[in-house]
């Protein structure tokens, strides 16, 4: 399936992430390319983070939390390249959980998988891309600049793992110094991350993650 109708948002289209506007690459705010339902970004997101490597009980906990988010139809962001990421994504479209994906590309000329198509089709997944079509590679640098806008993009931040030393420790860091309010599984795996002041969540138990405030407006209206 190649893309259609997609859409382009520069900083000052209406639409474009207000977010956005706040996290700029050399003085820039990112155009953004588009594909699906735009109404996901009028909603909290959940930054989702986790490196490469991860150690087995980190995995199974966080399919646990991914479930349980799921059950709580909490709207998820993310790159979904890393393995445990991209392991999350089809037990979230499983429900009704809204997604975001980023790719660490332009959307130009990509191909999405065919299990896609329905969630597109149906308003649950948004593509969203921050570069042009003429990256076509995710090297480190578009990865660290994707996982960046991400993670300003996210009201809340859940890094499953984050290996010490390394980008998403980094990423980690950045947001905490920046107020954002930044989640990681309760367990010794991620001790480091708990003494940098990310809060500890356990696998059966999304309620932190819920941005209740969110639920509450609605309730009200």
């Amino acid at each position: 399936m190649a893309l259609e109708n997609r859409i382009l948002l520069r900083p000052d289209a209406p639409g474009y992430p207000a977010a956005l506007r706040r996290c700029s690459d050399k003085g820039q705010s990112p155009a953004v390319t588009v594909q699906g339902n735009l109404d996901a970004l009028a909603r909290p997101l959940l930054g989702f983070f986790c490196s490469v490597r991860c150690p087995g009980d980190i995995i199974l906990k966080t399919y646990d939390l991914t479930r349980a988010l799921r059950s709580a139809n909490v709207a998820i962001i993310g790159g979904f390249q890393s393995s445990m990421e991209k392991d999350c994504l089809p037990l979230l479209l499983r429900g009704t959980t809204p997604a975001v994906v980023c790719p660490a590309r332009g959307l130009g000329r990509m191909r999405v998988p065919a299990e896609w198509k329905k969630p597109l089709a149906d308003g649950q997944l948004l593509l969203l891309s921050f570069f042009d079509d003429s990256i076509r590679r995710a090297t480190a640098s578009i990865v660290a600049r994707r996982n960046a806008y991400v993670a300003a993009l996210a009201d809340r931040i859940l890094i499953a793992h984050a290996e010490k030393g390394g980008k998403i420790e980094e990423l980690c860091k950045n947001a905490l110094a920046g107020g954002k309010p930044v989640y990681t599984l309760d367990s010794l795996d991620n001790a480091h991350l708990i003494k940098l002041g990310a809060a500890p969540v356990h696998a059966a138990d999304p309620e932190p993650l819920i941005a209740r405030e969110f639920y509450s407006d609605l309730t009200a209206i």
